[in-house]
């Protein structure tokens, strides 16, 4: 029994550690989009979120058709096709509203994930109404948000894995929480480029510890 659970460990560190990668593989770069600016950006980008939904729930639930051990082995490619689809969601809405410039790594990770694990990026954007204010983050500050998702991501992999052993329910299954998940990631996609997006970056030691009468700053002039 002891032996069982340390493997069961084992696997989701594992999995969370490559679940991380493939996640830093998806935000790091925003794919490029063919949509304009529109007048009513949120009536044409709930069209695409249908869309997007659509077909997310058609691949994963063809994905998680082959049965037994052999559906383990689909469980990655089904999120990475996922995401695949989901960053480009979160690109055409950003364009409809014409904010494609405002559309980095820290938004895009938290329009793919703050449904799933909003713990985990909530250090990356906050949201104060309809203003919401992104922390530019470190390369050691994003991996380490997205290791902590990976590792949230694994633990329902662990449970969703055994789906893969009843073919026709798990493919359902599936299809259906893809839907579900794409849907709120357009969600999250309209509501952030709705509103204001602050960007805020971290004042170097220098800049935010040198006092007032440092040489370096010359003195105000008396009008």
């Amino acid at each position: 029994m002891r032996d069982k659970l340390f493997s069961r460990r084992g696997f989701r560190f594992r999995a969370g550690h490559r679940i991380a990668e493939a996640i830093l593989d998806y935000v790091g770069q925003t794919p490029p989009s063919t949509e304009r600016r529109r007048a009513e950006p949120a009536t044409h980008a709930r069209r695409l979120a249908s869309a997007a939904a659509r077909q997310a729930a058609m691949t994963a639930g063809s994905l998680t058709l082959p049965p037994g051990p052999l559906g383990w082995l689909t469980l990655l490619p089904e999120l990475r096709s996922l995401w695949k689809l989901q960053t480009q969601l979160v690109a055409d809405i950003a364009s409809c509203y014409g904010k494609t410039a405002e559309l980095e790594r820290e938004e895009m990770l938290y329009c793919l994930f703050r449904h799933t694990d909003p713990r985990a990026v909530r250090d990356l954007v906050a949201q104060i109404g309809k203003r919401f204010v992104v922390q530019r983050a470190s390369r050691p500050e994003f991996n380490s948000v997205a290791l902590k998702i990976g590792m949230h991501i694994s633990q329902r992999v662990i449970g969703k894995g055994i789906s893969r052993w009843i073919p026709v329910i798990g493919a359902l299954g599936a299809g259906a929480y893809a839907y579900y998940d794409t849907t709120q990631v357009a969600r999250t996609a309209i509501e952030l480029f709705t509103g204001v997006i602050d960007v805020e970056t971290e004042k170097t030691p220098v800049d935010s510890e040198r006092p007032s009468n440092d040489p370096a700053t010359p003195p105000r002039q008396a009008r």
